[in-house]
């Protein structure tokens, strides 16, 4: 049985679902439009770059999930999939995990973007395993908080060998599905790395090491 490894934004989407909920939000009317998007743009620039600082972007990005309680943030969420994500996924490259799936191979889903908003997206896809960043919750209510490593860059490694040690399953060969240049140290990791709609930085460096690309 082989590791099929996927990112999840701009890999299986077609579209960032992290950059997407909060403008989601925004729509709603829970956060200010105007500030919202400035923000969003600011940090949505800094992680095509490869510099985004994880840190001040979980401290706003968890932030409405603190000052809202669950059963608000679950109906939000409800129709942020059903009218947002679901046209991500009916757009996007969930075939690619068809053949894995039906080789019998382990299918996870590894992403930055925090649980609160990928689990139900994983769920859509049929994936049952989930590696993503932690939204800490705790007396049943969102902290605004993450915990444990960020699912990011060189994180995604560390939550990787965390999940990994708990499994009793043994993997013959580890793919990893990523459009990010973020994800550079997971890809350099495995057996098989596939670049999927390549950022620019990603697709010079694949097309170097003649890695397989997915337009």
């Amino acid at each position: 049985m082989d590791l099929a490894l996927f990112d999840l934004d701009n890999t299986l989407l077609n579209g960032d679902s992290d950059h997407a909920w909060g403008l989601f939000l925004a729509a709603i009317g829970v956060v200010d439009q105007v500030e919202q998007k400035e923000q969003q743009d600011y940090f949505y620039a800094q992680y095509s770059s490869g510099k985004l600082d994880m840190t001040e972007f979980l401290n706003f990005q968890l932030k409405p999930l603190k000052e809202n309680n669950l059963k608000t943030l679950h109906k939000w969420r409800a129709r942020y999939v059903d009218e947002v994500v679901q046209g991500m996924i009916d757009s996007g490259r969930a075939d690619l995990l068809t053949p894995h799936r039906e080789a019998g191979d382990k299918l996870v889903i590894i992403t930055a973007t925090n649980d609160f908003i990928t689990r139900p997206i994983a769920d859509a896809l049929g994936v049952t395993t989930l590696i993503a960043t932690t939204a800490e919750f705790s007396d049943g209510q969102y902290t605004g908080h993450s915990i444990g490593v960020p699912c990011f860059q060189d994180g995604k490694i560390k939550r990787l060998e965390e999940w990994l040690a708990g499994q009793s399953a043994s993997y013959n060969k580890r793919y990893f599905y990523s459009d990010s240049i973020n994800d550079l140290p997971l890809l350099e990791l495995v057996d098989v790395p596939i670049a999927v709609n390549p950022d620019p930085s990603l697709r010079a460096h694949a097309e170097q090491l003649h890695w397989k690309i997915i337009d």
